[in-house]
């Protein structure tokens, strides 16, 4: 059954609102994602103000693309909805805003599935036979065009305010923020901690005032919100990793010339290659880990922890995607772990 599609009507004014200034350009594609603006800030800041750039100066100016960033047409979800109804042509969305139209998109939630960034980087990829098998399963499900696929940010990792986790019982009774998905609060209950699902806006403050013990988000989100000023210990687990999904609408893409096809092809290429390596920047560079790590007490999970924690944690999730999603989430699962599994033994 397809997600039922749903506007505020906030965001649909808004939409509706820049429509007027659009019509000056021959064709106008408006892209809506819920990162900061700035190219150096956020992969989806990148990936835009590159794609932007390229079809832009490749088309001579016949394609004007207007980026709406940080929110500004509303939550992903609303976003999402705004390109199957036709109000704006594209966005670039987060799992937690794609699983409102396209539930299966909880696959990506069985942790510790993947071993490393670089098997992440070769499967949440269009190129990849998994990632194909994905975009035409959205396609059927939603009926719009997926235009790339790369990783929110990096690998999920775990902060607190409590203790250092190394082991399965250091998590015994920690309050673990949570987005509302199922999959996310099975995962966390497995491991012995209470699952705290809340809305992103309220993060924050649950934790400052202990509604909330510690949280799990990549390095990048985890420096954007601060939370190095309201949580003392940082724990790299890499336990799960989600993608982005960029969105374009399947009619308005179908309507343009041939030629206009061709550049936004090659051009999100480019861009997804743009936001995925911004990623890794951000992580690397004063704005992730090296600043995290001036305020918080990091530490690494061994890989032998790495397993006993997936022991408890892959059954619990399993069966929320068996009871949830089906026989299709089933098979699509599989699929995305034996494209983990032969992106891991190509690295051998």
């Amino acid at each position: 059954m397809k997600a039922r599609v749903t506007t505020t009507l906030s965001g649909l004014g808004l939409a509706l609102g820049i429509s007027t200034a659009a019509m000056a350009a021959e064709t106008t594609m408006r892209i809506a994602h819920v990162n900061p603006p700035e190219t150096m800030a956020s992969n989806a800041g990148a990936l835009s103000a590159v794609f932007k750039q390229l079809v832009e100066t490749a088309s001579n100016g016949d394609i004007e693309v207007t980026i709406y960033p940080a929110g500004q047409l509303g939550k992903d979800a609303e976003a999402i909805a705004q390109v199957r109804q036709g109000i704006i042509e594209s966005s670039i969305s987060t799992a937690g805003g794609v699983a409102e139209h396209y539930p299966r998109i909880g696959v990506f939630d069985i942790p510790f599935a993947f071993p490393n960034i670089g098997v992440a980087s070769e499967v949440i990829s269009l190129e990849s036979e998994f990632g194909q098998m994905l975009a035409e399963d959205i396609h059927e499900e939603t009926g719009l065009k997926v235009l790339g696929l790369l990783d929110s940010g990096g690998f999920f990792q775990f902060t607190n305010s409590q203790r250092p986790i190394t082991s399965p019982e250091d998590m015994d009774g920690l309050r673990i923020r949570t987005m509302t998905l199922p999959t996310h609060e099975a995962m966390i209950n497995s491991m012995g901690s209470q699952a705290t699902p809340l809305a992103w806006a309220e993060v924050y403050t649950a934790l400052q005032t202990g509604v909330a013990d510690g949280q799990m988000n990549p390095i990048q989100q985890t420096a954007f919100a601060k939370f190095d000023e309201v949580q003392d210990y940082l724990t790299i687990s890499n336990h799960l990793i989600t993608p982005y999904v960029w969105f374009i609408n399947q009619d308005f893409y179908d309507g343009l010339p041939e030629e206009h096809q061709r550049i936004i092809d090659w051009a999100s290429e480019v861009a997804v290659d743009a936001g995925r390596a911004m990623s890794r920047i951000i992580e690397a560079s004063d704005q992730g880990l090296p600043r995290l790590a001036e305020s918080m007490e990091v530490n690494t999970i061994t890989p032998e922890q790495r397993e006993i924690f997936a022991a408890s944690a892959q059954p619990a999730v399993r069966r929320v995607i068996e009871e949830t999603y089906g026989e299709e989430g089933v098979a699509l699962l599989e699929a995305m772990l034996s494209s983990i599994e032969e992106a891991n033994a190509a690295q051998q």
